[in-house]
């Protein structure tokens, strides 16, 4: 039988509402099964939902403060940015209080994910920890040309490429110009099925280092992404490992789909690479599930 359950749609990489990348939250996911997260999730008609729920008792040990499970429409996924944002940011406006202070452990597929609280000009702003790549180095010199001509480019515009697997499996190739990838017009014929991102760092004047698009499968073919915060911690890991990026930078993504995404890049001082941004709720109250 269903029952209400606490909820929030929350607009994240983004001051400004209805300019970033919304997620659902059902704040209460005790006692849903995998089928009903699923129909919840196809339903909203957003890029993911998640469900809170407890710790398992593995990662309360650990220090977890909630556990997190992450859909897609059709799918499950072990991590995804933007949604661990918009979690913290609902469980924090829920009442929720970290074990550690400014800092909220959240335990999702891919293991313990930190994520820390900074004030930035009077306003809260969340960023997670990027997870390992489970995945990286240069792509198939054939795969290369079939992304390629996926976006309607020749091979030669694609000035580097690797892969970023960080639970999504994308494939990112980088172009010369910010101009230049948000032109693009993907088939979605030739790269269904496939997760691609593409940054391009921007040559004139502007707030933001690189302009970013994410392409992924969805129902009925190719989906692009509004703000992507796997992708971006991804890229990041390549881009300032391979000496393509400074170690802090802000992304733009969303840009040609209306929206202004802003992702903020910057490490620590023992390494980690945290990726961040702002968050507001869009809606609140209740879910029937």
């Amino acid at each position: 039988m269903s029952r209400a359950r606490p909820f929030q749609q929350v607009d994240v990489f983004t001051a400004t509402a209805c300019l970033g990348n919304p997620v659902a939250v059902v704040l209460d996911g005790t006692d849903l099964s995998t089928e009903e997260m699923q129909r919840f999730t196809d339903w909203t008609h957003l890029s993911e939902c998640t469900f809170v729920l407890p710790p398992t008792p593995e990662g309360q040990a650990a220090g977890a403060d909630y556990r997190v499970r992450i859909f897609c429409p059709g799918r499950e996924l072990p991590f995804a940015g933007h949604p661990t944002l918009g979690t913290c940011h609902a469980w924090l406006q829920a009442g929720g209080h970290p074990r550690t202070a400014g800092t909220v452990v959240q335990e999702c597929g891919v293991g313990l994910v930190p994520i820390r609280q900074t004030v930035v000009d009077d306003r809260a702003r969340l960023a997670f920890a990027a997870p390992p790549l489970r995945r990286s180095g240069p792509l198939d010199e054939a795969q290369v040309a079939h992304i390629a001509q996926g976006l309607g480019l020749q091979r030669d515009d694609i000035v580097a490429h690797a892969w970023c697997d960080n639970g999504p499996g994308w494939q990112a190739v980088m172009l010369a110009d910010a101009q230049q990838a948000l032109a693009l017009r993907p088939d979605t014929m030739l790269l269904e099925g496939q997760f691609v991102g593409v940054v391009a760092p921007h040559l004139t004047e502007s707030d933001t280092a690189f302009e970013v698009r994410a392409f992924f499968p969805g129902h009925g073919g190719l989906i692009e992404d509004p703000v992507t915060g796997s992708l971006n911690a991804a890229l990041a890991q390549w881009l300032i490992g391979a000496g393509l990026a400074p170690e802090r930078y802000v992304a733009a993504q969303g840009t040609a789909l209306g929206r202004a995404g802003r992702v903020h890049i910057e490490p620590d001082d023992t390494g980690t690479l945290w990726v961040g941004g702002d968050t507001v709720t869009c809606i609140q109250g209740e879910a029937r599930l």
